[in-house]
């Protein structure tokens, strides 16, 4: 596998959500990302669906399969010496081990930070958690929808009148992922320059006030909470959804210029020279009033007509879409996102694939997400061979 990251060894201990997605960025960018599971059933998403039936094997889950594509698997079973020796020996090569278990568990099963290290002092050690290794809250389960509530992110969801509502991503979990992925990647390039590998810990809880920076802010600059507001901006209008004929649609009229265009569009020029709303600072703390004169205006012809008329004007505006209906866009075609992918039982499903585009690399799908224990025999002998070669 060739790109950005070709080179790089991996060990991915994790499982479900955050840290298989950490481990996934380096794989879908060339990195050799080996996932290492307990060889009684490995990773807990194996059994989540969608199930996947193919000819040639198991049925598979299509979410594992989304986030553990271009990796292989081996099994360890950490109570066996010998399997553990020969483990270390995949250490002693790695440039980083990724874990995302309850602080403590990895130390338990001999997989800690110091007892890797021994192998490798060079070796980057990125755990992925809901609280951190330490403090009071370090031995709290967490699950995604529990680490929005405690981080803030529930209390600005949803709308004002209405209950704290999750986003409906995961974004505790593929944040942290996010974050633990950079950092983890920063601190292989700082190893590979001093030969001193590092400790990253990385919680879920840090990464979602890390992504709140606008609300913190808001906070430091006023000392109020910021609250919920539906899609409603506190501080621009109109920038929200509103309902047309058919179906809802977004726009954001986000400065003065925009604001007048879009009074244009509506049919009421002279609401631009409205008191209530001459200044962007006018408008937000005035968007009742105006979502109360346009809202009635919208619902008078379909949103792709509304659409097309700011689109005209450059106004930013889209319609709501599911995900039945963005994966079959055409700015998505044109972008290539959507790939065919095999799973090794040999039936074909559609994947996301990488994002991100990066000049002389094409990302693939070069190996499909791995049966538990694929690769045992594989890569003990492909990284001690190269060991030996060294």
């Amino acid at each position: 596998m060739k790109g950005p990251l070709n080179g790089i060894k991996v060990l991915e201990f994790a499982q479900i959500a955050a840290g298989p997605f950490a481990g996934s960025l380096f794989a879908d960018l060339g990195a050799d990302v080996v996932k290492v599971e307990r060889p009684d059933g490995g990773d807990g998403m194996r059994t989540w669906p969608p199930a996947i039936q193919g000819a040639d094997g198991p049925v598979e889950s299509g979410n594992f399969a989304s986030v553990n594509r271009n990796k292989r698997s081996i099994t360890i079973d950490v109570k066996n010496p010998e399997e553990m020796k020969r483990f270390h020996a995949l250490v002693a090569e790695a440039d980083l081990f990724i874990e995302n278990y309850r602080p403590g568990v990895p130390k338990r099963l001999g997989l800690g930070y110091e007892d890797l290290r021994k192998h490798n002092p060079r070796l980057v050690y990125c755990s992925i958690s809901g609280y951190g290794q330490t403090g009071p809250y370090a031995g709290k389960g967490a699950f995604d929808v529990t680490v929005q509530a405690i981080s803030g992110v529930m209390s600005v969801t949803g709308e004002e009148s209405g209950p704290p509502v999750k986003c409906g991503v995961p974004i505790g979990d593929f944040g942290a992922g996010l974050y633990g992925a950079f950092t983890s990647l920063a601190a292989v390039m700082k190893a590979r320059e001093t030969g001193e590998g590092a400790y990253i810990d990385c919680s879920m809880l840090g990464s979602l006030l890390g992504m709140a920076a606008l609300q913190t802010s808001e906070f430091f600059g006023t000392g109020k909470a910021p609250k919920r507001l539906g899609s409603e901006h506190p501080r621009n209008a109109p920038y929200q959804g509103f309902n047309a004929k058919d179906r809802p649609f977004t726009v954001a009229a986000g400065n003065d210029k925009l604001w007048r265009d879009f009074c244009t569009v509506v049919g009421q020029p002279d609401l631009a020279n409205d008191p209530r709303f001459t200044t962007q600072a006018d408008r937000a703390r005035n968007q009742r009033e105006l979502a109360a004169i346009v809202q009635p205006i919208f619902l008078t012809k379909n949103a792709e007509e509304w659409i097309a008329a700011l689109d005209a004007e450059g106004i930013p505006c889209a319609i709501v879409l599911d995900y039945r209906e963005i994966l079959s866009n055409e700015q998505i075609a044109h972008m290539g996102l959507v790939r065919d992918m095999t799973l090794s039982n040999g039936a074909t499903t559609k994947t996301v694939g990488f994002p991100i585009n990066v000049s002389g690399f094409t990302f693939d799908i070069e190996r499909a997400p791995p049966q538990l224990g694929a690769h045992n025999d594989e890569v003990f002998a492909e990284w001690t061979r190269n060991a030996k070669n060294s």
